[in-house]
């Protein structure tokens, strides 16, 4: 028998008359796109590979005949794959590509059969929709591949390294370090997840950066704030007309990192064995969320305007970040241990000057040991993000009056709502 999940599932999903239907719906959902381009398998075939799957995978878990039929087709959709492959390249040169592909969907979609008649509904939902954007994604992805230079590819490789190889020879759990606990996997973790958000973002400027200033000033920042404020203080000198979205430009950089720093004090502590770190919700939310409504407000959404950002990933720029993250938790400590939470904060404020990202992971970090408490924990990510924020008012000081007032002046009034929120919600 195989070790299914279906029991642990509760309502509707547990029945497998319901598994069966989503199974089929899945399958017509992988197969969409495969019609929509005139493949010769589309929305049947796709969705009838994945109801057989599904059959396959109830029959196996009641009898051993089940379990072969559930192999024979395995192998009888492999087959049927490799034909369609070896039909498409002696029929068009041009579309060797798009054969194989709909050949390799057609096995995912038979996995994503099994997959949720065997009650791993999550894991079947996720091939399928990740299946099916990489189909619909293709032209933008070939073109981005088409594009990436020798450079760019020695960086990503340099990062599978970091996340898939050492990630794993890591030591797993609480680590003593002259007195300092910390987990090596979890902080290792962060350094990638940051390392990873920056390339993403950094693929989405080079891929979409100057279709407009949501683009630009947000995923832009994401993946280097520094250079979003640098190129709007470049632009601004000497074009008044452009003040208003390169002030947008900025607070939507400050939105993306006030983002980042929530997902990584959420997401790093959610199944921990203390509580969830909700405390950073209301006001980090406020800060991206008002960020947003001024930008839209005041600037012109559609003005185009490039970034010039390089790549943010390279071995070195990781194990910088890797040490300063280190320094920061290590300062942190000692501060917290010497001075109570008032060295933990001023460590928090100066560190968030240098890198909000390494000062909110120190944070999580000690939370996580139990070097420091809930609210202690989202005060210093709280504090870490405003000194971001107030060194891109230093910076944008650099820029004439008028670009530089408005940046001050409304980072200023974000930074006291969120300030505000996070006295009324302690008080409460």
């Amino acid at each position: 028998m195989f070790p299914l999940q279906g029991d642990a599932l509760a309502g509707p999903l547990s029945l497998p008359v319901v598994r069966l239907v989503l199974a089929a719906a899945l399958g017509l959902f992988l197969g969409l796109e495969r019609e929509w381009s005139q493949k010769s398998a589309g929305i049947r075939t796709f969705s009838l590979t994945s109801l057989v799957a599904a059959v396959f995978t109830l029959l196996a878990e009641q009898s051993e005949l089940g379990q072969a039929l559930l192999a024979v087709g395995g192998v009888l959709v492999i087959v049927q794959g490799v034909l369609l492959a070896i039909r498409g390249l002696r029929q068009d040169v041009e579309g060797d590509s798009l054969a194989l592909t709909t050949s390799v969907s057609l096995m995912a979609a038979y996995g994503v059969g099994a997959l949720v008649a065997g009650g791993y509904i999550l894991e079947g939902v996720t091939v399928a929709f990740v299946s099916s954007a990489l189909l619909v994604l293709k032209r933008e992805l070939h073109s981005f591949a088409g594009e990436l230079s020798r450079e760019e590819i020695r960086s990503m490789i340099e990062f599978a390294i970091l996340a898939f190889v050492i990630y794993p020879l890591l030591p797993a759990g609480q680590q003593d370090v002259y007195g300092i606990g910390f987990e090596p996997r979890v902080a290792w973790l962060m350094v990638v997840t940051v390392a990873g958000i920056g390339m993403a973002n950094y693929a989405l400027v080079r891929t979409y950066g100057g279709r407009g200033i949501a683009v630009t000033g947000f995923f832009g920042g994401l993946a280097s704030s520094t250079a979003v404020v640098g190129t709007m203080l470049d632009y601004v000198k000497g074009r008044k007309e452009g003040i208003s979205y390169a002030v947008a430009a900025v607070l939507l950089a400050n939105a993306a990192m006030a983002l980042r720093n929530l997902a990584i004090a959420v997401a790093f502590t959610i199944g921990h064995d203390g509580r969830m770190l909700t405390g950073v919700f209301v006001p980090l939310g406020i800060l991206v969320v008002g960020s947003f409504a001024i930008a839209g407000v005041t600037a012109d959404w559609d003005t185009h305007v490039d970034v010039d950002i390089e790549d943010p990933f390279s071995l070195r720029n990781a194990l910088a970040f890797g040490v300063v993250f280190l320094l920061i938790l290590a300062v942190s400590s000692v501060a917290q241990s010497e001075f109570g939470t008032a060295g933990l904060y001023v460590t928090a404020l100066l560190s968030g000057l240098v890198s909000s990202a390494g000062a909110t992971t120190s944070a999580v970090l000690l939370y996580r040991a139990g070097t420091i408490g809930e609210n202690s924990a989202v005060i210093a990510v709280l504090l870490a993000t405003a000194a971001s924020v107030a060194v891109k008012v230093g910076l944008a000081a650099a820029g004439p009056s008028g670009f530089s007032r408005r940046v001050a002046g409304w980072s200023a009034a974000l930074l006291v709502a969120a300030g505000g929120a996070t006295a009324a919600l302690a008080v409460a």
